[in-house]
C-alpha cells in the first residue's frame, strides 16, 4: 500500500458484537476507547453491526457514543460463522476505509479479527490491554522518518513477563483485538441518535460456509465475575477446594462474589469462568480481596485496575503486596473468618 493510499483511510471503527440479537458488553467498552482515540485524531466513531434482524440495536450503540452505525443485516449472518462474518466485515473495511478497526478479543473476535486482517492485507495486534495515539518510532531515530498519529497497541508478551508496544505504520486499517473488561464504557446518554447506514455486500454460499447442526448453550448459575463490584479471590494458598468455604462465608457477609487464580483452576478446585488473570478474565471491581495469591504478573495483569486491593498472605515477600492498597501478613485460616465475623457484627449494628 503506498503512502498516498493511507491518506484515504479515516475514522475509528469498532466491531459491535451481538449474540442472539443482544449486544455484548465489549461493544460498549470498545466505543468508550474509540471515543478517546477519535478525539486525538479529530475524527468520529463508527460501530459496525453484523447480524440478521439487528437494526433495532443501532440506537443503543448511539447512546454509548457511536457517531455512526453501519448495519449489515442478512439472513446469512443469523448465527456467527467465520466465512459470512469475515466477508461482511472485510467488505465494510474495503468500502468505507477506516483508519483504525477495533475488535473484542472474545471467542468470536479472536476468530473474526485475524481472518479479516489477512483478507484486507493489514496487520493485527492481538489481546491488547492499552491503546493510544502517538509517534512511531516512539523515540526519533536518526535517518528514519518519525510518523505521527499512529495507533500504539500495547499487549503482554512472553507469557506476560514483558509488555510490547506495536504499531502498524504502513498498512491500513490499524487493527487490534482488545481484551474484554480492560477498556471502560461511557455512561449511556438516553435518546442519542447516530447516523445509520445500511450496507449489504451480497452473500453467496461457498465451500467455506459451515453448516451449524446444533447450538449447545452452557448453563451456568454463577455470577459473571467481570460484573461483580466486590471479588473475594483465592489462590493456591487457600489449600483445598473445601477450604474455599471460608471465602464463600466472607463473600456472603460482604455481598461479594468468589473468584480465583489460575492455580486453583489447574488443580480442578474451581471452574475456569471464575479465573482472574492473563489467561482468565480481566476484572476491575470496587474491592478485590487477594487471599492466598502470590501475585505473579500473569494474575496481577487481570486485576490491578481494581479500585481497592486487599491482600492476605503468610509470605510477606509475596509480589501481591506490591499492588495491594492494604496488606495483611498472616494465616488466612485465622484472618478470613475473623474478618467475616467483624463484618457481620458491623452489619448487625
Amino acid at each position: 500500500m503506498n503512502k498516498m493510499g493511507l491518506e484515504e483511510y479515516k475514522g475509528v471503527y469498532i466491531y459491535a458484537q451481538q449474540v442472539d440479537n443482544e449486544l455484548s458488553s465489549i461493544a460498549f467498552e470498545l466505543i468508550g476507547k474509540a471515543k478517546d482515540l477519535a478525539a486525538d485524531l479529530k475524527t468520529d466513531v463508527t460501530a459496525v453491526l453484523l447480524g440478521s434482524g439487528v437494526k433495532a440495536l443501532a440506537d443503543k450503540l448511539a447512546e454509548y457514543g457511536a457517531d455512526k452505525v453501519i448495519v449489515v443485516d442478512d439472513p446469512a449472518l443469523k448465527e456467527y460463522r467465520t466465512e459470512p462474518y469475515a466477508h461482511a466485515l472485510a467488505s465494510v473495511i474495503n468500502k468505507y476505509k477506516p483508519e483504525i478497526m477495533l475488535v473484542g478479543a472474545t471467542a468470536i473476535g479472536r476468530d473474526l479479527g485475524p481472518t479479516v486482517s489477512a483478507r484486507v492485507a493489514t496487520g493485527l495486534t492481538a489481546d491488547c490491554t492499552q491503546l493510544e495515539i502517538g509517534d512511531f518510532p516512539l523515540v526519533a531515530v536518526a535517518g528514519q522518518e518519525q510518523l505521527h498519529n499512529q495507533l500504539l497497541m500495547t499487549r503482554p508478551a512472553f507469557g506476560g513477563n514483558t509488555i510490547a508496544t506495536i504499531a502498524c505504520p504502513y498498512n491500513r486499517p490499524q487493527m487490534a483485538t482488545v481484551r474484554p473488561g480492560v477498556m471502560q464504557k461511557r455512561e449511556p446518554v438516553a435518546g442519542t441518535k447516530a447516523v445509520i447506514e445500511e450496507f449489504n455486500p451480497g452473500f453467496v454460499e461457498n465451500n467455506k460456509y459451515v453448516e451449524i447442526l446444533n447450538i449447545v448453550k452452557s448453563v451456568t448459575d454463577t455470577v459473571d465475575i467481570m460484573d461483580a463490584k466486590i471479588l473475594v479471590s483465592g489462590g493456591r494458598g487457600v489449600g483445598s477446594p473445601e477450604n474455599f468455604k471460608i471465602l464463600d462465608d466472607l463473600a456472603a457477609a460482604i455481598g461479594g462474589t468468589v473468584s480465583c487464580s489460575r492455580a486453583v483452576v489447574d488443580n480442578g478446585w474451581k471452574p475456569k469462568d471464575l479465573q482472574v488473570g492473563q489467561t482468565g478474565k480481566t476484572v476491575r471491581p470496587n474491592v478485590y480481596f487477594a487471599i492466598g495469591i502470590s501475585g505473579a504478573i500473569q494474575h496481577t495483569a487481570g486485576m490491578e485496575e481494581s479500585d481497592i486491593i486487599i491482600a492476605i498472605n503468610k509470605d510477606e515477600t509475596a509480589p501481591i503486596f506490591d499492588v495491594a492498597d492494604y496488606g495483611i501478613v498472616g494465616d488466612l485460616n485465622k484472618i478470613v473468618p475473623a474478618l467475616t465475623e467483624a463484618i457481620k457484627a458491623a452489619v448487625v449494628k
